[in-house]
């Protein structure tokens, strides 16, 4: 219903995605205006940021595009909304989820496929088989890692009602830092978002390992083709989180 609405107006649909794209696109002009002043960013060039920064926008923007929605669910859960939802013989992430789907956001994911683009075709890299298939298996197992956080923060909200800003600081302050190289970060900070929020599943470890830059951690190099698998484990987490945060919902009371 929402695709449908969205394409009547054809013309207002194409500013919105180039809208997307261009507000987006200034995150990669920033780090364009660091490198007119620098040659490396954390012993990165421009090609190898503009990869980590391609992997992580496109991976975030898919799981934005389908999940984007989610954090609205503080609103719903606090003005009883919610209802609506649990009296219709769908599942409730599936109604969330598509509740005012955004097609727009399809701008963020070209915008991160073409400086994605770009940092392959300025970047000289040793390719083998596995490096490859690595690319586009880390950019969906990235956006399903994405999904996994997206999920568990909706469902934290069952329980704070109001904390779409703190979900909003693992999502989009997420892809954020995975923009950068982890050389830039404190030691500590790489280490949460390696073994307490998987993140760094996301592109920093199979990224890492494509780009055949060193391991900011020492972990063993195989972490690079887990992501897949943690992905799966993050999934699992956070659906045991969304049904405990629903079943805990008690509406308003009105």
């Amino acid at each position: 219903m929402w695709i449908r609405s969205t394409l009547a107006y054809r013309a207002s649909f194409v500013l919105a995605v180039f809208a997307s794209f261009a507000f987006s696109a200034f995150d990669f002009v920033a780090v364009m205006l660091m490198f007119s002043h620098v040659d490396a960013l954390g012993g990165y060039p421009l090609g190898e940021i503009a990869f980590l920064y391609g992997t992580a926008s496109t991976a975030f923007g898919l799981t934005d595009l389908f999940l984007g929605s989610t954090d609205r669910l503080g609103r719903r859960v606090r003005d009883g909304t919610l209802d609506t939802f649990l009296v219709r013989p769908v599942p409730v992430l599936a109604q969330l989820a598509a509740d005012r789907f955004a097609l727009r956001r399809v701008g963020r994911v070209t915008q991160g496929l073409v400086v994605l683009g770009y940092g392959l075709a300025v970047t000289d890299v040793a390719w083998t088989p596995a490096k490859v298939l690595l690319v586009p298996v880390m950019v969906i197992s990235g956006g399903v890692l994405f999904g996994a956080v997206f999920v568990a923060g909706a469902a934290f909200q069952f329980w704070a009602q109001d904390a779409a800003e703190v979900q909003n600081s693992f999502t989009y302050g997420g892809v954020t830092m995975l923009q950068y190289p982890p050389t830039v970060f404190a030691q500590d900070l790489v280490r949460g978002v390696t073994f307490v929020v998987p993140l760094a599943f996301v592109n920093w470890l199979p990224g890492l390992y494509v780009l055949g830059r060193p391991y900011p951690l020492d972990v063993p190099q195989w972490l690079a083709f887990a992501p897949p698998f943690v992905a799966a484990a993050a999934c699992a987490l956070a659906g045991l989180a969304w049904r405990a945060g629903l079943r805990t919902y008690r509406s308003t009371g009105s």
